[in-house]
């Protein structure tokens, strides 16, 4: 029967590692501080930015919601950045997305102060990325890392096959693997057979977010599949990229929901005090 890689454990082991850190700030008189930039009122983005505030209470992270309305445009959210980036007692800037249509949305980011961009998408840490302890990576891709190695999983010298090369999952889960020694299929749009390349790997990360694209044929007892995508189904339901029916067919596998996402939202707390850490070598701390 195919392992469940269940999120929880790992993201209260992670949880416990984050609230020490955070209480060995509070001891030296500094207080860690999270902000993000929630613009307009779109509900999902009202959601995570409550669970967020819900984990920094339990962390002991002081977390702020600045909203914006949704005629906020470029140049004002660019001001409000800037004010952040110049803020001693703010270490961590996040920007809810969706943003507005109109907003220029690299040039928002591009205006984080690297060192305080938990989400890791600044382009400065593109420049980092082969040296993963000098950057701030995107919380997804680290938190399946982190998923992995919790379950024993060895990454040096594995086969693993990534499915799917987004920018904020794909690009960087590929530069972490290939740092943890790895040897990557990466397989995007033009990939002309993806089951070959998944039939040769022991790992299998997709990120596509089309529900159901990893069916039984695709999979093998062998196979440890992360699944990072998520979808609505017509059911109203989310869904994962691995299909119901081929989850069973697999070595192991983390479900959707209560896999990767559980341990993704301490992630973003784990990359403060990672950027927190860089801040007081930069000497701005």
């Amino acid at each position: 029967m195919a392992e469940q890689l269940l999120g929880r454990p790992v993201a209260l082991a992670l949880s416990e590692d984050v609230a020490a850190e955070a209480a060995t700030w509070q001891a030296r008189g500094i207080q860690p501080k999270l902000v993000t930039l929630l613009v307009g009122d779109d509900p999902a983005s009202s959601v995570y930015a409550a669970q967020k505030r819900r984990t920094a209470e339990r962390l002991g992270v002081e977390f702020e919601i600045v909203r914006l309305p949704q005629a906020c445009d470029t140049h004002e959210l660019i001001r409000r950045i800037e004010a952040l980036n110049a803020d001693p007692l703010v270490h961590g800037i996040m920007i809810e997305m969706p943003l507005p249509r109109g907003v220029d949305v690299q040039r928002v980011v591009s205006a984080i102060d690297a060192l305080k961009d938990v989400d890791g998408l600044s382009p400065c840490h593109s420049i980092a990325k082969p040296t993963p302890e000098a950057a701030l990576y995107p919380a997804t891709p680290l938190a399946c890392i982190r998923l992995l190695k919790h379950y024993g999983y060895k990454l040096q010298g594995a086969d693993v096959t990534l499915v799917g090369c987004g920018q904020t999952v794909g690009l960087p889960l590929l530069h972490l693997l290939i740092a943890e020694g790895a040897t990557v299929a990466a397989c995007h749009e033009f990939t002309r057979d993806v089951k070959s390349h998944l039939q040769n790997s022991e790992i299998a990360i997709v990120a596509v977010g089309k529900g159901g694209l990893l069916h039984g044929e695709m999979v093998h007892e062998g196979l440890t599949v992360v699944d990072v995508g998520i979808s609505q189904g017509e059911d109203g339901e989310v869904q994962g990229d691995l299909a119901p029916e081929a989850a069973p067919l697999t070595k192991a596998y983390t479900p959707t929901p209560g896999g990767v996402g559980a341990v993704t939202t301490v992630q973003i707390f784990a990359n403060l005090m990672h950027g927190m850490k860089l801040q007081h070598d930069a000497g701005m701390l």
